[in-house]
């Protein structure tokens, strides 16, 4: 201290500091400078504290109001840019509508948002008036050419959804928009119903076959089917058990392709014109019904009506009918539940059946979200659609906006996985020449005998352990499981390979060594080796260590041939130890 006082107290060095150096110090002893100096006048002037303090602060107040300023004439132009974001409204979301022109869907939409933001512009059009390219990356690009108040009106644009309510494809009036479909699948956008549905909804005899799998699932209890035969072709309509039949052709839509045969003439007939189609033909078992029953699902909404033909056909929704709506049991239920888990969900079906004259129903037919609708509820169900669209659009929005959720905590689980596995891995690799040096490892507590310890705890013996004098204490050379004993007992191992003058690694720490020894030592350590003398110092003991595992190993008579190559050998290991 006094040094540094008579450093500081020298004017020829404090006068080659530069100016304000001094300014935080404060010299309680000023006896040994020159007042009239000029390191005086510039040690004096730094320990007036108070004006580069006031400047300062007044600098740094300086500096606060110019940022505050800045900050808000940087605020002022962005609150006029800022506030017509709200009115800059987001991109609408395109929906389209495959229908007739009979219903404008526009207005079942009007005021309805996704996720309570995003607009919905409507785009109504019919299979026949739509085209369309799809493409990997850009997804669906469709072509629209519609007549609207005798004007044709062509747009194109980007669909963000569709809603189905046309049918994609009906043999009798020649229609097959089934590329269509195709397409739009291609394209990535999404729909009620999906497409798969839709496109599996293209064939009848298909459709069926999953009525089929319903019925042999729940029974005929349950769920009651009528009974069907499948041919492919004309050549296959020999006969068939029991008349009447009803005979559909293809696939066809109201009542179209349907023929009653009454006896085996007729039906002979009737496969002659199916050859002509060129089609499949299903035959059923004709049901004398007193009524149709329709129960048909939107979303969670239930309904379920009874048709009954005035005019006599044997075909209820040909000619004239009365409708009404009956009781929805749980039954009908069912029926509805089971239909609406084909092909990946349907959200809009409908179930028609035939209730016979002896009381029994029979299930005959399903149909998707192309049905009609019927009774005194359609601007009901209408809306019910409307609802169900925009839930499901902004079901989609969500989906899409979170799309790498899913794969997230896969990556990450996969990761939490895998990331125990190869620490222990990457620990055994990175341990100090376990091969060279390798005996085997005193096991600690319950550890299993072959568990390698972390490299700290062999790193730390290898750097330290043998110059330490604790190591010579009595305590730990008069413990059974001392590491010279494991040592001598490990060299005779036929387990592990004989490295004469190699000084293992791992020497467990006295307080370790105090314990009981551990499964491996005391396996293999011989009871008539005696533990080495207390008052020996580490090196002798490891003579004597090594000595007894060479002569137990070699069988040598010469011990003192023996213990001059062990010590030899020692301070080789020693060396290249410490080298490394």
């Amino acid at each position: 201290m006094n040094f540094l006082r008579r450093r500081f107290s020298d004017s020829s060095f404090v006068a080659n500091l530069p100016n304000g150096y001094m300014m935080d110090f404060q010299r309680p002893d000023n006896s040994t400078s020159n007042p009239v100096s000029p390191a005086t006048e510039r040690r004096q002037q730094p320990l007036q504290p108070t004006p580069p303090l006031s400047s300062g602060t007044s600098i740094f107040s300086s500096i606060s109001s110019a940022m505050k300023q800045t900050t808000q004439a940087a605020a002022g132009p962005t609150e006029p840019t800022a506030s017509p974001t709200p009115v800059v409204q987001q991109k609408p979301q395109i929906l389209l509508v495959i229908d007739d022109a009979h219903t404008d869907w526009a207005k079942y939409f009007q005021g309805k948002k996704v996720n309570g933001e995003l607009e919905i512009r409507v785009e109504q059009a019919e299979f026949s008036e739509l085209n369309l390219a799809a493409y990997v990356s850009a997804g669906c690009m469709v072509d629209m050419q519609v007549i609207r108040n005798g004007s044709k009106v062509v747009r194109s644009f980007k669909p963000d959804f569709v809603l189905v309510r046309q049918h994609a494809y009906n043999m009798a009036l020649g229609e097959d928009f089934r590329s269509l479909i195709i397409g739009l699948q291609y394209g990535g956008v999404h729909s009620v119903n999906s497409f798969f549905s839709v496109y599996n909804f293209c064939s009848k005899p298909w459709v069926f076959s999953q009525l089929i799998k319903i019925f042999n699932s729940l029974g005929p209890e349950k769920f009651p089917l009528v009974e069907q035969s499948f041919f492919p072709s004309h050549k296959q309509m020999l006969t068939t058990p029991t008349f009447p039949v009803v005979i559909k052709l293809g696939h066809a839509h109201a009542g179209m392709g349907k023929v009653k045969v009454e006896n085996q003439h007729d039906f002979q007939d009737i496969a002659s014109v199916v050859a002509m189609a060129k089609t499949y033909v299903t035959t059923e078992t004709f049901i004398d019904s007193k009524y149709d029953i329709r129960i048909q699902k939107i979303g969670n909404n239930y309904k379920a009506y009874m048709r009954t033909s005035i005019s006599g056909n044997w075909k209820a929704n040909t000619g004239s009918a009365m409708l009404e709506q009956i009781a929805m049991t749980e039954r009908y239920r069912l029926w509805a539940d089971s239909v609406a888990e084909m092909f990946g969900g349907l959200d809009i079906c409908a179930v028609k059946a035939v209730h016979s004259k002896d009381g029994k129903d029979y299930i005959i037919e399903v149909m998707d979200s192309s049905m009609p609708l019927i009774g005194e509820h359609v601007e009901e169900d209408r809306q019910l659609i409307a609802d169900l669209v925009v839930s499901k659009m902004t079901q989609m929005v969500l989906t899409v906006g979170s799309s790498p959720s899913p794969l997230r905590p896969w990556q990450m689980s996969v990761k939490s996985q895998m990331q125990p596995q190869p620490g222990p891995q990457l620990g055994q690799l990175s341990q100090p020449r376990p091969p060279p040096q390798g005996g085997p490892r005193q096991p600690q507590g319950s550890q299993p005998p072959r568990t390698v310890a972390p490299p700290q705890q062999r790193l730390s013996p290898q750097g330290q352990q043998p110059l330490s004098p604790q190591s010579t204490s009595p305590q730990q050379q008069r413990s059974p499981g001392s590491p010279q004993q494991t040592r001598s007992s490990a060299g005779s191992s036929p387990s592990q390979p004989s490295r004469p003058g190699v000084f293992p690694p791992q020497q467990p720490r006295p307080p370790a060594q105090g314990r009981a020894p551990g499964p491996q030592g005391s396996g293999e350590l011989p009871k008539q080796q005696a533990a080495p003398h207390p008052h020996l110092n580490k090196s002798q003991s490891l003579t004597n260590t090594f000595s007894l595992s060479e002569s137990s190993q070699r069988g040598n008579p010469n011990e003192d041939e023996a213990k001059a190559e062990t010590i030899r050998n020692l301070r080789k290991s020693f060396a290249s130890l410490f080298s490394d």
